[in-house]
Protein backbone atom coordinates (compact mmCIF):
# COMPACT_ATOMS: atom_id res chain seq x y z
CA UNK A 1 0.00 0.00 0.00
CA UNK A 2 1.55 3.30 -1.13
CA UNK A 3 0.79 6.23 1.20
CA UNK A 4 3.29 8.58 -0.45
CA UNK A 5 1.04 11.05 -2.27
CA UNK A 6 3.93 12.10 -4.50
CA UNK A 7 3.58 8.74 -6.26
CA UNK A 8 -0.16 9.04 -6.87
CA UNK A 9 -1.29 9.82 -10.40
CA UNK A 10 -4.96 8.77 -10.16
CA UNK A 11 -7.46 8.71 -7.31
CA UNK A 12 -11.19 8.21 -7.03
CA UNK A 13 -13.21 10.45 -4.72
CA UNK A 14 -16.30 8.75 -3.27
CA UNK A 15 -19.13 10.64 -1.60
CA UNK A 16 -20.58 9.07 1.58
CA UNK A 17 -23.94 10.65 0.77
CA UNK A 18 -24.27 8.85 -2.59
CA UNK A 19 -25.28 5.25 -3.26
CA UNK A 20 -22.72 2.86 -4.72
CA UNK A 21 -23.36 -0.87 -5.01
CA UNK A 22 -20.95 -3.43 -3.61
CA UNK A 23 -20.23 -4.61 -7.14
CA UNK A 24 -19.20 -1.16 -8.36
CA UNK A 25 -17.28 -0.40 -5.19
CA UNK A 26 -15.27 -3.58 -5.71
CA UNK A 27 -14.51 -2.65 -9.32
CA UNK A 28 -13.42 0.83 -8.24
CA UNK A 29 -11.19 -0.45 -5.44
CA UNK A 30 -9.58 -3.11 -7.65
CA UNK A 31 -9.20 -0.80 -10.66
CA UNK A 32 -5.56 0.02 -10.05
CA UNK A 33 -6.26 3.54 -8.80
CA UNK A 34 -3.68 4.82 -6.34
CA UNK A 35 -6.13 5.73 -3.58
CA UNK A 36 -9.73 6.37 -2.60
CA UNK A 37 -10.62 9.73 -1.08
CA UNK A 38 -13.83 9.81 0.96
CA UNK A 39 -15.47 13.22 1.05
CA UNK A 40 -18.32 15.40 -0.15
CA UNK A 41 -19.79 18.87 0.08
CA UNK A 42 -23.16 18.05 1.62
CA UNK A 43 -24.87 15.28 3.56
CA UNK A 44 -21.64 13.90 5.02
CA UNK A 45 -22.18 12.38 8.48
CA UNK A 46 -20.19 10.25 10.88
CA UNK A 47 -22.40 7.25 10.16
CA UNK A 48 -22.26 7.31 6.37
CA UNK A 49 -18.53 8.10 6.46
CA UNK A 50 -17.78 5.11 8.70
CA UNK A 51 -20.04 2.88 6.61
CA UNK A 52 -18.24 3.75 3.36
CA UNK A 53 -14.82 3.46 4.99
CA UNK A 54 -15.61 0.01 6.36
CA UNK A 55 -16.69 -1.17 2.90
CA UNK A 56 -13.52 0.18 1.28
CA UNK A 57 -11.42 -1.48 3.98
CA UNK A 58 -12.16 -4.90 2.44
CA UNK A 59 -9.57 -3.99 -0.17
CA UNK A 60 -5.89 -3.02 -0.06
CA UNK A 61 -6.27 0.40 -1.67
CA UNK A 62 -5.23 3.41 0.48
CA UNK A 63 -8.25 5.13 2.03
CA UNK A 64 -8.20 8.86 2.80
CA UNK A 65 -10.73 11.04 4.59
CA UNK A 66 -11.06 14.58 3.25
CA UNK A 67 -12.55 16.41 6.20
CA UNK A 68 -15.35 18.82 5.34
CA UNK A 69 -17.35 18.45 8.58
CA UNK A 70 -15.74 17.90 11.96
CA UNK A 71 -18.71 15.79 13.05
CA UNK A 72 -17.76 13.28 10.32
CA UNK A 73 -14.18 12.79 11.55
CA UNK A 74 -13.71 9.07 12.06
CA UNK A 75 -10.72 6.85 12.90
CA UNK A 76 -9.56 4.05 10.64
CA UNK A 77 -8.36 6.00 7.60
CA UNK A 78 -4.78 5.86 6.33
CA UNK A 79 -4.53 9.63 5.87
CA UNK A 80 -6.60 12.71 6.66
CA UNK A 81 -6.68 15.59 4.16
CA UNK A 82 -7.54 19.03 5.57
CA UNK A 83 -8.79 21.40 2.85
CA UNK A 84 -8.10 25.12 3.23
CA UNK A 85 -10.16 26.94 0.59
CA UNK A 86 -7.80 29.78 -0.18
CA UNK A 87 -10.26 31.78 -2.30
CA UNK A 88 -13.20 31.39 0.10
CA UNK A 89 -14.89 34.62 1.14
CA UNK A 90 -16.14 32.86 4.26
CA UNK A 91 -13.10 32.59 6.58
CA UNK A 92 -14.61 29.56 8.29
CA UNK A 93 -13.40 27.54 5.27
CA UNK A 94 -9.87 28.92 5.51
CA UNK A 95 -9.12 28.65 9.24
CA UNK A 96 -12.35 28.77 11.26
CA UNK A 97 -13.56 25.19 10.95
CA UNK A 98 -9.99 23.99 11.33
CA UNK A 99 -9.55 25.75 14.67
CA UNK A 100 -12.78 24.22 15.96
CA UNK A 101 -11.72 20.74 14.87
CA UNK A 102 -8.29 21.11 16.49
CA UNK A 103 -9.87 22.38 19.70
CA UNK A 104 -11.77 19.09 19.82
CA UNK A 105 -9.29 16.60 18.35
CA UNK A 106 -5.88 18.30 18.19
CA UNK A 107 -4.42 16.52 21.22
CA UNK A 108 -5.18 13.04 19.89
CA UNK A 109 -4.35 13.45 16.19
CA UNK A 110 -1.50 11.48 14.69
CA UNK A 111 0.09 14.32 12.76
CA UNK A 112 1.96 11.88 10.54
CA UNK A 113 -1.42 11.07 9.01
CA UNK A 114 -2.52 14.67 8.43
CA UNK A 115 -1.96 16.65 5.21
CA UNK A 116 -3.22 20.09 4.25
CA UNK A 117 -4.69 20.84 0.84
CA UNK A 118 -4.57 24.38 -0.45
CA UNK A 119 -7.87 24.45 -2.37
CA UNK A 120 -8.66 26.85 -5.20
CA UNK A 121 -12.27 26.45 -6.39
CA UNK A 122 -12.82 27.82 -9.90
CA UNK A 123 -16.37 26.77 -10.88
CA UNK A 124 -18.71 29.34 -9.39
CA UNK A 125 -21.76 27.15 -10.06
CA UNK A 126 -20.50 24.25 -7.96
CA UNK A 127 -21.93 23.35 -4.57
CA UNK A 128 -18.47 23.73 -3.03
CA UNK A 129 -18.11 27.28 -4.40
CA UNK A 130 -21.51 28.32 -3.10
CA UNK A 131 -20.96 26.75 0.31
CA UNK A 132 -17.60 28.45 0.81
CA UNK A 133 -18.61 31.68 -0.97
CA UNK A 134 -15.55 31.23 -3.14
CA UNK A 135 -14.35 34.13 -5.27
CA UNK A 136 -14.14 32.39 -8.63
CA UNK A 137 -13.76 35.54 -10.77
CA UNK A 138 -9.99 35.12 -10.84
CA UNK A 139 -7.46 35.90 -13.54
CA UNK A 140 -4.26 33.97 -14.14
CA UNK A 141 -2.25 36.20 -11.78
CA UNK A 142 -4.76 35.60 -9.00
CA UNK A 143 -4.50 31.83 -9.37
CA UNK A 144 -0.71 32.01 -9.56
CA UNK A 145 -0.70 33.97 -6.30
CA UNK A 146 -2.85 31.32 -4.60
CA UNK A 147 -0.58 28.59 -5.95
CA UNK A 148 2.48 30.31 -4.53
CA UNK A 149 0.66 30.90 -1.26
CA UNK A 150 -0.11 27.19 -0.92
CA UNK A 151 3.35 26.11 -2.05
CA UNK A 152 5.79 28.60 -0.51
CA UNK A 153 3.91 30.46 2.23
CA UNK A 154 1.73 27.74 3.76
CA UNK A 155 3.88 24.76 2.69
CA UNK A 156 0.83 22.70 1.74
CA UNK A 157 1.89 19.37 0.24
CA UNK A 158 -1.14 19.52 -2.08
CA UNK A 159 -2.55 22.32 -4.25
CA UNK A 160 -6.04 21.16 -5.21
CA UNK A 161 -7.51 22.91 -8.26
CA UNK A 162 -11.23 22.18 -8.16
CA UNK A 163 -13.71 22.77 -10.97
CA UNK A 164 -16.30 20.36 -9.49
CA UNK A 165 -18.89 19.50 -12.13
CA UNK A 166 -17.11 21.17 -15.06
CA UNK A 167 -13.95 20.38 -16.99
CA UNK A 168 -11.46 23.13 -16.33
CA UNK A 169 -8.70 25.00 -18.12
CA UNK A 170 -5.85 22.50 -18.46
CA UNK A 171 -3.44 25.17 -19.70
CA UNK A 172 -3.99 27.01 -16.42
CA UNK A 173 -3.51 23.81 -14.41
CA UNK A 174 -0.23 23.04 -16.18
CA UNK A 175 0.98 26.59 -15.65
CA UNK A 176 0.35 26.20 -11.91
CA UNK A 177 2.18 22.88 -11.92
CA UNK A 178 5.24 24.41 -13.56
CA UNK A 179 5.63 27.17 -10.97
CA UNK A 180 5.35 24.94 -7.88
CA UNK A 181 8.46 23.96 -5.95
CA UNK A 182 7.25 21.26 -3.54
CA UNK A 183 3.45 21.01 -3.65
CA UNK A 184 1.68 18.47 -5.84
CA UNK A 185 -1.25 19.54 -8.00
CA UNK A 186 -4.42 17.51 -7.60
CA UNK A 187 -7.00 18.33 -10.28
CA UNK A 188 -10.70 17.52 -9.94
CA UNK A 189 -13.70 18.42 -12.07
CA UNK A 190 -15.55 17.10 -15.08
CA UNK A 191 -13.38 14.06 -15.76
CA UNK A 192 -15.99 11.74 -17.27
CA UNK A 193 -14.00 10.07 -20.07
CA UNK A 194 -10.54 8.62 -20.77
CA UNK A 195 -9.80 11.55 -23.10
CA UNK A 196 -10.39 14.14 -20.37
CA UNK A 197 -8.41 12.01 -17.94
CA UNK A 198 -5.47 12.04 -20.37
CA UNK A 199 -5.66 15.83 -20.73
CA UNK A 200 -5.76 16.25 -16.96
CA UNK A 201 -2.86 13.82 -16.45
CA UNK A 202 -0.74 15.87 -18.85
CA UNK A 203 -1.42 18.99 -16.77
CA UNK A 204 -1.64 17.86 -13.14
CA UNK A 205 0.35 15.51 -10.94
CA UNK A 206 -2.75 13.69 -9.71
CA UNK A 207 -6.13 13.27 -11.40
CA UNK A 208 -9.22 13.03 -9.18
CA UNK A 209 -12.31 11.30 -10.60
CA UNK A 210 -15.52 11.76 -8.62
CA UNK A 211 -18.97 12.36 -10.10
CA UNK A 212 -18.36 10.06 -13.06
CA UNK A 213 -18.28 7.09 -10.67
CA UNK A 214 -21.99 7.63 -10.09
CA UNK A 215 -23.01 8.98 -13.50
CA UNK A 216 -20.83 7.07 -16.01
CA UNK A 217 -19.11 4.29 -14.05
CA UNK A 218 -17.64 2.42 -17.02
CA UNK A 219 -16.07 5.64 -18.28
CA UNK A 220 -14.83 6.37 -14.78
CA UNK A 221 -13.07 3.00 -14.60
CA UNK A 222 -11.44 3.62 -17.98
CA UNK A 223 -9.78 6.78 -16.64
CA UNK A 224 -7.32 4.68 -14.61
CA UNK A 225 -5.66 3.16 -17.67
CA UNK A 226 -5.81 6.48 -19.51
CA UNK A 227 -3.78 8.16 -16.78
CA UNK A 228 -1.35 5.24 -16.65
CA UNK A 229 -0.78 5.55 -20.40
CA UNK A 230 0.13 9.22 -20.03
CA UNK A 231 2.50 8.52 -17.14
CA UNK A 232 4.21 5.74 -19.11
CA UNK A 233 5.19 8.23 -21.81
CA UNK A 234 6.27 11.05 -19.51
CA UNK A 235 9.93 11.43 -18.47
CA UNK A 236 10.56 10.22 -14.94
Amino acid sequence: MHLDVTTWSHVFKLDPDKELSDEWLERICLSGTDAIIVGGSTGVTFDNTVDLMSRIRRYEVPCVLEISDQDAIAPGFDLFFIPMVLNARDPQWIVGNHQKALREYGAILDWNQVMTEGYVILNGESTAAKMTQADTALDIKDVEAYARMADRLLHCPILYIEYSGAFGDMALVKRMRDLLHQARIFYGGGIDSPDKARQAAEAAHTVVVGNAVYEQPEQALATVQAVRDVRAHQPS
